[in-house]
């Protein structure tokens, strides 16, 4: 096996994906904990002496508890390398979610035991499904009250469209939570309350009939674990390697990550399960991760990593070949050579110098305004990887810098944010004025943070009285050119310069589109080389 074969089959990309406040960023401090990569596992909101997440490393995460931004890690753990990408659950900030889910082969979708598959889980279960993407399952916060396992299960089934196999099986739930029975493994693991650093190994049964399970659980608890592990047994359809690889059923694992618990098994699950690096798709073929030569592509932007150095990172998914640091590879878009001389490693804002990468790693590279997502680096070839999209906003604003000395500072703030994928921005035909667009209300909240703080210019939005935007093409160029002569006063260009048609209400684009029936209205854009 040559050295490029055993680096892909070494290697699980992978994401977490869930609803908010679902325990997504916990989890992601404990498979770095089991990993060996941190000492000391962190909290979202940390109180005295706790450490604060490292996926949040952003100052408006740290301030308000969420994650807006998604962020990489990676770590080697019983003989395999992971890149692990968090990614933020508030819906505000889902397409840095879509765009994360481009780079990865597999996905964790967490679940909190209480409350079930939550309306973000769907949506975000819905984007893994349009990419066949294998999902594994994990139930956190089985230390507090939660559903009944079977009703959860049901509920994965019914919603998701999914075969579900249990991996694990809780034994309780809340306070008389005693751990659970790894069903893959015949193992019996219970949980130490006492210790929320200290990884539990688990205990060896064979099988339900041990007589060491009546030692270590009561007898009304062993009972019922038997009972249950039966039922779901005879209820749910045994463990198939290539239906999950397909996307078509996923491993439920039961837990509980503040408290350690089933982070482990989850971890064992990922490396024996998921999938190496898989092929990736362009327009002209499907490049294999074997392949000699080095492709790549962006899939993320992002600004002021280190506020003191003002940088900018483009987050690159190797997708096949072996990189070295140093490598000369073609920017397929501006038809350049780049000499990639300072590539970096994550773990989450920590960073240390790439010397090398394989098929499945995802790199930094230093930014100075060329790299945008979408765009592809190769070892000579034209190769266009299948676009990354990007959505039209549904919140539509105006920003102006609180001191109007501060213009062009404003103006490099927001083209550095548009091009992060953080908001989009449209510089109106007439006026020159930012119409700033977003998803969710709360990220002009955050926008105007992170422009006061870390490019230091205070703004305010306005209200701009518009509805939507869409991006304009057209098969004729004059027809378009006709239109856009037509309608100044309604136009933009956002910060790819491509024009952008403003509506004021439904019926302004609706009549607009009728009366000009050459002209496409785009709802969505994608993003590639």
């Amino acid at each position: 096996m040559s050295s490029l074969d055993d680096a892909v089959g070494r290697r699980r990309t992978f994401a977490i994906i869930a609803h908010p406040d679902a325990g997504k960023t916990t989890l992601t401090e404990k498979l770095l904990l089991f990993g060996g990569a941190i000492q000391m596992a962190g909290a979202v909101k940390a109180r005295g002496q706790q450490r604060r997440a490292h996926s949040d490393w952003m100052k408006v995460e740290r301030e308000r508890g969420i994650s807006v931004a998604s962020s990489v890690m990676t770590f080697d753990y019983g003989g395999n390398t992971f890149n692990l990408l968090d990614t933020p659950g508030h819906e505000d900030f889902s397409e840095d979610t879509y765009r994360t889910l481009t780079a990865v082969d597999s996905a964790i979708m967490v679940i909190d035991g209480a409350k079930g598959i939550e309306e973000q889980t769907l949506k975000l279960f819905e984007v893994c499904r349009l990419r066949d993407v294998p999902i594994i399952t994990f139930v956190n916060k089985m230390d507090r009250e939660a559903r009944d396992s079977f009703e959860l299960l049901d509920e994965i089934e019914q919603k998701l469209a999914l075969d579900v196999t249990p991996a694990s099986w809780p034994i309780g739930m809340g306070k008389s939570f005693k751990g659970c029975y790894d069903l893959l493994n015949d193992k019996l693991i219970l949980m130490d309350r006492g210790s929320h650093d200290a990884p539990d190994q688990g205990l060896t049964c064979n099988g339900l009939d041990d007589p060491k399970l009546d030692e270590l659980l009561p007898a009304a608890a062993a009972a019922q674990l038997r009972e249950e592990v039966e039922m779901a047994r005879g209820l749910c359809p045994d463990f198939d390697p290539d239906a999950f690889l397909g996307g078509h059923m996923t491993p439920v694992y039961f837990g509980s990550a503040v408290n350690n618990f089933g982070v482990r098994e989850l971890l064992g699950g990922v490396a024996r399960y998921a999938p190496s690096p898989r092929p990736q798709a362009t327009k002209s073929r499907e490049v294999a991760p074997t392949e000699k030569k080095v492709s790549a592509f962006i899939f993320k932007i992002q600004a002021n990593m280190d506020p003191k150095h003002r940088d900018r990172i483009a987050f690159a998914r190797i997708c096949s070949g072996h990189f070295k640091r140093g490598a000369k590879l073609k920017h397929v878009r501006s038809g350049k050579i780049m000499n990639i001389h300072n590539p970096v490693m994550f773990l989450a804002q920590d960073r240390e110098l790439a010397e090398e990468a394989w098929p499945g790693d995802i790199i930094g590279i230093p930014n100075h305004g060329n790299l945008r997502i979408g765009d592809a680096l190769t070892e000579g070839e034209d190769l266009q990887f299948n676009g990354i999209p990007s959505f039209a906003p549904e919140l539509l604003q105006r920003v102006r810098p609180t001191d109007p000395l501060r213009a062009k500072h404003l103006d490099k703030a927001v083209i550095q944010l548009a091009e992060e994928g953080a908001a989009k921005a449209f510089k109106t035909r007439i006026g020159g004025s930012w119409i700033i667009g977003v998803v969710g209300a709360l990220q002009f909240e955050v926008l105007a943070d992170r422009i006061r703080t870390e490019y230091d210019v205070p703004v305010s939005f306005e209200t701009a009285s518009l509805h939507t935007a869409r991006w304009l093409d057209a098969d004729d160029p004059a027809e378009l050119k006709k239109f856009i002569d037509a309608n100044p006063g309604d136009l933009g260009d956002d910060h790819d310069n491509m024009p952008v048609f403003m509506a004021r209400n439904g019926w302004h684009l609706q009549h607009t589109a009728e009366n000009w029936p050459k002209i496409k209205f785009l709802k969505v854009k994608e993003q590639m080389a």
